[in-house]
């Protein structure tokens, strides 16, 4: 399974490792663990009592543990200046290394993809496209169901990948639990709790009638 690259490094969560230039990178176990972390919730800030339940569920570590932490991830990452992993003071941390979306639609090597769901269209970008009830999001979907944080698409490359993010309800991608990540084909169907979005990738690209984010169709939890 393709892993997901940034700079010289190819991480995959799936298999716990992470390489450089296809080299293995070790890391501890918790290291790798607050990696994973702040790759899946990124570029958010992951707030230290998030890091502390997810990396030590059942034991009280100090604040001096997470920095050294922090610092074995940095050494592994060549990440002397901060740039990768940033430091937000009095609150967590945020993984700033991956591929952002970029301004136009992704076309990797000549194909567009974007998502449906009912009227509207989400074009993706190269990079991660977050999906959740966030306004931030990517595919911002604000209904009773979906999680803030629901799921992700990270394009790259020629493919396009699909990642739950440990959501309440599950996402499923032709009636299949999503687990890991799930290499997303043309006329996927994706469902999000209560929501369905079809999945679509086309070498003449996007059909020019485009709805808004927040266009007909979009209904509000609170109408629910």
């Amino acid at each position: 399974m393709t892993g997901l690259s940034f700079g010289a490094f190819t991480f995959h969560a799936d298999r716990r490792r992470l390489l450089r230039d296809g080299g293995e990178v070790h890391l501890t176990r918790k290291a790798f663990d607050l990696l994973a972390l702040l790759i899946e919730r990124a570029p958010a800030v992951v707030s230290k009592p998030e890091i502390h339940a997810r990396v030590w569920p059942d034991t009280f570590v100090s604040d001096a543990t997470l920095v050294s932490l922090v610092k074995e991830l940095r050494r592994a990452l060549d990440d002397s200046q901060g740039t990768s992993i940033r430091t937000v003071f009095g609150v967590g941390y945020a993984f700033e290394g991956l591929p952002q979306a970029d301004v136009s639609p992704a076309r990797a090597q000549g194909t567009t993809r974007w998502l449906v769901a009912g009227e509207r269209r989400f074009p993706l970008r190269n990079g991660i496209n977050s999906i959740g009830r966030d306004p931030e999001s990517t595919v911002w979907l604000d209904m009773a169901g979906i999680s803030r944080r629901h799921a992700r698409i990270i394009v790259e490359d020629d493919s396009a990948t699909l990642e739950d993010l440990g959501s309440k309800n599950g996402t499923r991608v032709a009636d299949r639990l999503v687990e890991g990540r799930v290499v997303l084909r043309d006329a996927d169907r994706i469902e999000l709790g209560p929501e369905e979005l079809v999945f679509h990738a086309s070498a003449s690209g996007m059909p020019t009638v485009t709805q808004s984010r927040r266009g007909r169709g979009a209904r509000s939890s609170r109408d629910r």
